[in-house]
């Protein structure tokens, strides 16, 4: 088989001095869509656009912070060392766990200051968060990055994977795992799963589809996780595994939790409210 020479330019676009990264092109359009989409849901579950648009504006640089701020936090010795790298993410150095978290401080504090079910509102956001991130791996892929180990051209090949893919993870002499398209095919297959779900009268609680989205991906993430080669560690654990077992046994236990609780409505019945 003959394969493409040479890796994918990482600049999509680049005016005198002003370089756009394909990371950022396929980041903004993963957060567009996934906005998107959220709005027609919050219209359907009789939450104002204004508070889904409102949310979206505060938890995207808190998330981004978030996201920064975690991958600086287990990485402390080589920051401490060099502090004026902490700011310089364009160097790398973001995690989604990071990020998530923080979105999620923001949806819940705005929430609770505007008479709003933060279950809901988060129910709403999960599967289009799930479509975001598989997108968004794409930006690793451009940027030859979140892979994982060594491994052989017969076995890309044998994936049935296409050329270009193929020669983007030939990585420092040698090929890669493609973790990346793992994470973003799992993600993608969760997504289309609570899509097509979600709307069934009587299968979720509010807060349901939320915990749906965490027992996914965290399950998901840690296989992927254990085959990387850049993970974050706390001594010899690999952090986001550890958040990754945390995630799904609180999800797990939160739901049956949450079952047992009469008064918690239905995903259908939307905002009950009604500040519509």
């Amino acid at each position: 088989m003959n394969l493409l020479v040479g890796a994918l330019n990482p600049i999509a676009l680049q005016l005198g001095p002003l370089e756009i990264h394909w990371y950022g092109v396929i980041i903004a359009t993963a957060v567009v869509l996934a906005v998107a989409l959220a709005l027609q849901e919050a219209k359907r579950r009789r939450v104002s656009e204004d508070d889904i648009l409102n949310l979206i504006l505060w938890a995207l640089p808190f998330s981004l912070i978030g996201a920064r701020l975690y991958y600086v936090i287990f990485e402390w010795p080589y920051y401490q060392a060099n502090p004026g790298e902490i700011i310089k993410i364009w160097h790398g150095g973001i995690a989604i766990y990071g990020g998530l978290i923080a979105a999620s401080i923001v949806f819940i504090i705005y929430c609770r200051n505007h008479a709003l079910s933060a279950w809901l509102i988060l129910d709403i956001a999960a599967p289009t968060v799930m479509l975001a991130q598989a997108i968004g791996r794409w930006g690793n892929f451009m940027n030859q990055e979140a892979y994982g180990g060594v491994t052989s051209l017969h076995f890309l090949q044998q994936l049935h994977l296409p050329n270009w893919l193929i020669q983007q993870m030939l990585i420092d002499g040698s090929y890669r795992q493609p973790t990346f398209l793992y994470e973003s095919v799992w993600n993608l297959i969760g997504f289309a799963i609570l899509m097509s779900i979600r709307h069934r009268t009587g299968w979720f609680k509010q807060g349901e589809i939320l915990l749906s989205y965490i027992m996914w991906y965290a399950f998901g993430r840690f296989f992927v996780e254990g085959m990387r080669t850049d993970s974050l560690y706390l001594g010899p654990l690999r952090v986001s595994q550890i958040v990754s077992i945390v995630l799904l046994i609180g999800a797990i236990a939160v739901w049956i939790w949450r079952r047992r609780q009469k008064q918690v409505p239905d995903y259908l019945a939307g905002n009950l409210t009604q500040r519509y």
